[in-house]
């Protein structure tokens, strides 16, 4: 049997437009009354979030002092990954047509995502995505979760999985970020970085994934040939 378990932000999931939402918000709501402000154009803003450009970096391009762009951070920090902000994603091009590819394939497909629960369940239902993975293919965050740090926790997630789903003849993990290549290389998971999501090239060829790929269509193409 050959499985795939993806990431969710970034392969399946455009989250660029909820990124550049909550840097727009938490932007206006450092700024000083009659400060003036340069709001980054989103591609900019998405580029240098890629290319991992630290948040107070960010905060000083975009007009803000040095005081003002830690809280900026920390409001961005706060903010990106609440319920609020995550009705802004929406699915990748491609991603559902992807989906449905895999299943025809009769690949054995699974989710594995530093989301929590409701996080994951807020995006299932809006979008539709749930029949694509039933309740004991989905590797995610317990609500109550107290996160320590991506690459710290998506391997125990990892680690889960193997441990509860049935053999594989063949696995693949796809993701966009180190932690996903982190957490396959852990386990001996052979791994596919993907370009759609919050990381450039230069930053995924640092972690040494087996393979780039521009997108999760791109990926599974990779895997059944």
């Amino acid at each position: 049997m050959l499985r795939l378990i993806t990431d969710f932000d970034g392969p399946i999931m455009d989250v660029s437009d909820r990124y550049y939402g909550v840097y727009q918000q938490c932007l206006a709501e450092t700024q000083r009354e009659g400060q003036t402000v340069h709001e980054l154009p989103k591609a900019e803003f998405w580029d240098m979030k890629r290319a991992r450009v630290p948040e107070t970096e960010i905060g000083i391009l975009s007009g803000l002092d040095a005081a003002q762009a830690l809280e900026f951070a920390q409001k961005r920090r706060q903010t990106v990954h609440t319920l609020p902000f995550l009705i802004y994603d929406k699915p990748a091009p491609g991603a559902l047509e992807t989906l449905e590819k895999v299943q025809r394939a009769g690949i054995d497909l699974a989710v594995m995502t530093m989301r929590r629960v409701r996080e994951l369940d807020e995006a299932f239902n809006r979008c539709n995505l749930g029949h694509f993975f039933p309740e004991n293919r989905r590797y995610c965050l317990p609500n109550d979760y107290v996160k320590t740090g991506d690459v710290k926790d998506k391997p125990l997630l990892m680690a889960k999985a193997l441990a509860e789903l049935p053999p594989a003849s063949e696995l693949w993990m796809v993701g966009d970020t180190e932690a996903d290549i982190i957490a396959a290389k852990t386990h001996g998971v052979k791994v596919i970085g993907v370009l759609c999501g919050i990381r450039d090239r230069t930053q995924l060829e640092m972690h040494q994934p087996d393979l780039i790929a521009n997108n999760l269509s791109e990926a599974v193409e990779i895997i059944l040939g």
